[in-house]
């Protein structure tokens, strides 16, 4: 126990110190997470990056077994397979989530690194070879192995990402994982387990002193993916070790809250027609706050107190026989249903609305996908405006306006386009602007007036705008490089 203590303590400190640092130089240097979004819960701009607190502290003690000579040292060099898992695949999802964190990466390069970086613990030995049954006999997966445990990295993961939304709520989460895993292991008398998780723990605390409402500083995804990674590799551990008769429902009970957020998020984006990895202000964390007008940090807690029943069902399986495993689930599952329940997910006399929604997302995105590729292929700034314009039409706009410059422009250069529609009476306008900026060069803006009468933009319309700004950002960039290279195959506009 001393040796565990001792691994906490060093975490701890060294992520108490790291991310104190990183807020300074977040401060210093503007890395900072904008409250420019209808789902953003903050409403100031916070450092971000505090995840490297949580990876320093967590690699900290482990580091000091490779020259502090003891037993438990011994034990850990001597695990080859789990070094390498832990810190070259905890490496490389930490650098992935630093980019985003930075540079901001797309679906595509998130989901291809998280899929080759489970494939390679699966190579490693992190494999899940048996599905339990409690009610009768338990599973052999063969074949099915690769894809169950690429599928369970890939999908923890993301899950302690969509999870991150309120400040403490994804470094607590972690922590009531960590401590089931912890607990386990413990039982079991696996040290090398142990020392992991009392190593991660000291790191979550140490980041919890900054995170906690009011938060200081965000993990962001180098914390958040960093987390997820560490508890789905020591969850197959946990599982592959397990002599119960339910082996993984264990550790999906200790991940219970965000296993069950993200299979809600790709339920009711489906339903709603809308992309499986859009945000949204649909969580269980909004809808626990604005259904029972609790406040962020009592959200929070109340959250912690249904992570302590995940992580007592987790225990609870890991002791109980058949029949009490049934029990144990079949109770839960009440408790989940009546959850749900009373956060509107069960609601089917909305079933109408759902629909008109998931047809009108449908068209929405038929829309950005023809205005975005017309953009790609546009020529010049005139041809830009050209594949923006069908935004007015099928966004019911009084006013489109795209304002085009070229960096080394004065003030005022550039070039404007506008477009109107007549109005239809005299409502109150709405009015909305978008950065066209790629990085941190700014190119212009798209500016969108309504006279509809509608009071703010829904969330699906602030999606589509914004990927048709990136887009629109993305293709200026390539037009101005190409005129910088070849001016005379470029039109120059004044308007």
């Amino acid at each position: 126990m001393i040796t565990f203590f001792v691994a906490f303590l060093v975490s701890l400190l060294v992520a108490v110190v790291l991310t104190w640092r990183v807020r300074e130089r977040a401060l210093a240097w503007g890395w900072l997470d904008q409250a420019n979004s209808s789902r953003k819960v903050h409403v100031r701009p916070i450092p971000r990056l505090g995840g490297i607190g949580i990876v320093g502290g967590f690699f900290a003690p482990l580091c000091a077994l490779f020259i502090v000579d003891s037993g438990v040292g011994d034990q850990f060099l001597a695990q080859t397979e789990l070094i390498v898992g832990l810190f070259v695949g905890g490496a490389i999802i930490a650098g992935l989530g630093f980019y985003d964190d930075l540079k901001g990466a797309d679906a595509k390069l998130k989901f291809s690194v998280q899929f080759a970086v489970a494939l390679g613990l699966y190579a490693l030995g992190f494999r899940i070879e048996v599905l339990a049954n409690p009610f009768g006999a338990e599973l052999t997966l063969g074949l099915l192995s690769l894809p169950l445990t690429v599928l369970w990295v890939v999908g923890v993961i993301n899950a302690l990402n969509l999870i991150d939304g309120l400040d403490g709520l994804a470094g607590g989460v972690a922590f009531f994982g960590v401590g089931t895993h912890f607990l386990l292991a413990l039982m079991r008398g696996d040290v090398l387990l142990c020392l992991l998780m009392a190593a991660l723990a000291g790191a979550i605390l140490g980041f919890l002193v900054f995170n906690f409402n009011p938060a200081s500083i965000f993990m962001g995804d180098t914390g958040s993916m960093f987390l997820g990674f560490v508890l789905a590799a020591v969850s197959i551990k946990t599982s592959s070790k397990s002599g119960t008769a339910v082996a993984l429902l264990v550790p999906v009970m200790a991940l219970g809250l965000p296993i069950m957020d993200t299979l809600l998020a790709m339920v009711r984006r489906s339903l709603l027609g809308r992309p499986l990895f859009s945000a949204d202000k649909e969580h269980i964390h909004h809808r626990l706050m604005s259904r029972f007008l609790l406040s962020h940090r009592t959200t929070v807690l109340v959250l912690y107190a249904l992570c302590t029943l995940f992580m007592l069902t987790a225990l609870g399986l890991h002791f109980a026989n058949s029949m009490q495993s049934a029990l144990l689930l079949s109770g839960i599952g009440v408790v989940i249903m009546v959850l749900m329940r009373k956060l509107g997910y069960l609601d089917v006399r909305h079933m109408n609305a759902v629909q008109q929604t998931r047809q009108r997302n449908q068209e929405l995105r038929s829309l950005v996908r023809s205005v975005t590729g017309a953009v790609r292929a546009a020529g010049s700034f005139q041809e830009v405006w050209n594949a923006v314009r069908p935004l007015s039409q099928g966004l019911s706009l009084s006013v489109l306006e795209l304002r085009l410059r070229r960096p080394h422009d004065d003030v005022g250069g550039g070039v404007v386009f506008e477009s109107q529609q007549p109005d239809a009476g005299a409502a109150t306008a709405l009015e909305v602007r978008l950065d066209v900026k790629e990085e941190e060069t700014l190119f212009g803006a798209l500016r969108l007036v309504w006279r509809d009468g509608r009071a703010a933009i829904d969330r699906d319309e602030e999606l589509a705008l914004e990927v048709v700004a990136d887009a629109v950002a993305e293709r200026v960039e390539q037009l101005v490089a190409l005129e910088a290279a070849a001016p005379e195959r470029i039109i120059a506009l004044r308007r």
